[in-house]
């Protein structure tokens, strides 16, 4: 590439309801730029080229390159069509559209999980009393990322000598696993209603009117027809018994989904926890059943206790991973050694 290494980068994270941009300048210890930060939402657009020409008249910002982060599945690094939108991103086509030197692809959760290198103290909550690690502590740490939103992501953090490498995956269609009467029953609920139960049937915003669906079914009650606002709304307020155990169920699945991601992966080293709803649910996190089901792994309990879990709390983690990423393909590194 001929231009400078530190040139401006457009970032995009690009979700199933909204896109955001920002900048990020590859030189600063903080790279994503927070005053170029805007949201967009997909269904007033018909592209990601028209939303991203429009951003960058509406900011006036100048770039020369870009980082997609998109929820969907990479295709040699070119195309994707993401999960829960309508878009189909090329980047190359893309780049020829922007006039940029080039356009680099990512799983949405590659970028969620480069975000954990720039996060700092009040972007984090922990969720349990296990003691919160140092990224780059050690020469290997392996950690998960895991969070619900319009779907399940799920992705892997590797740093191995002080250098940081992503997993990219689909995570949150693997198969949900029942783990006790009232799950399987919610499992037999929705395996009637949509054949195949995947862990995104449950743990994501439309995954919360599931769960209350199947627990109006499981108790007799009538299900009021609800959005996910609605039951969290109801469960805060105390207002409804159903809702506020459909929230302290959804809690206890996240933590068993959670943990078998830690034994997936072997991510030993801890699992942070993003996505939209997490700031709306954490206090049902915090308050048990997360932890509890998340240690729940049998011969493996006694490990999965000093697995620490923590909440991300940074509302743009997607923008600041691929800011991440942006400097490590400066040539900057992520990490302080020593």
């Amino acid at each position: 590439m001929s231009q400078p290494h530190s040139a401006p980068t457009l970032l995009v994270d690009l979700g199933g309801t909204n896109v955001r941009f920002g900048v990020a300048d590859p030189s600063l210890s903080q790279p994503l730029l927070p005053d170029s930060i805007r949201r967009y939402r997909v269904a007033d657009h018909e592209s990601l080229v028209s939303t991203a020409k429009q951003y960058l008249a509406d900011t006036g910002l100048q770039v020369r390159r870009a980082i997609i982060a998109a929820a969907g599945r990479i295709d040699d690094g070119e195309t994707v069509k993401v999960t829960n939108n309508p878009w189909a991103i090329s980047a190359r086509q893309t780049a020829s559209a922007l006039d940029l030197e080039y356009v680099h692809l990512v799983n949405d959760f590659a970028a969620q999980s480069m975000a954990v290198t720039l996060l700092q103290g009040d972007d984090l909550v922990d969720v349990g009393t296990v003691p919160r690690p140092v990224i780059g502590a050690h020469d290997e740490q392996t950690f998960a990322i895991v969070g619900p939103g319009t779907g399940l992501g799920v992705g892997g953090l590797l740093v191995r000598g002080g250098h940081c490498s992503v997993l990219q995956t689909e995570g949150g269609h693997a198969g949900f696993a029942a783990h006790s009467p009232e799950d399987i029953s919610i499992l037999d609920y929705l395996n009637h209603k949509y054949g195949r139960v995947s862990n995104e049937r449950l743990i994501c915003g439309q995954g919360l009117v599931n769960l209350y669906d199947a627990i109006c079914h499981m108790v007799g009650a009538r299900a009021d027809e609800l959005k996910p606002e609605d039951i969290t709304a109801r469960a805060k307020d105390d207002s409804c018994p159903l809702c506020t155990r459909t929230v302290e169920t959804f809690a206890g699945i996240f933590g068993s989904v959670a943990g078998d991601l830690v034994l997936t992966l072997g991510a030993w080293d801890g699992v942070y926890l993003t996505g939209g709803l997490i700031p709306i649910l954490l206090p049902w996190l915090e308050r048990g059943r997360f932890r509890e089901r998340f240690e729940a792994k049998g011969r493996f309990r006694d490990i999965m206790e000093k697995v620490p879990t923590q909440a991300i709390m940074n509302p743009e983690p997607g923008l600041l991973g691929a800011a991440a990423l942006a400097v490590l393909e400066s040539g900057r590194p992520l990490l302080k050694r020593g």
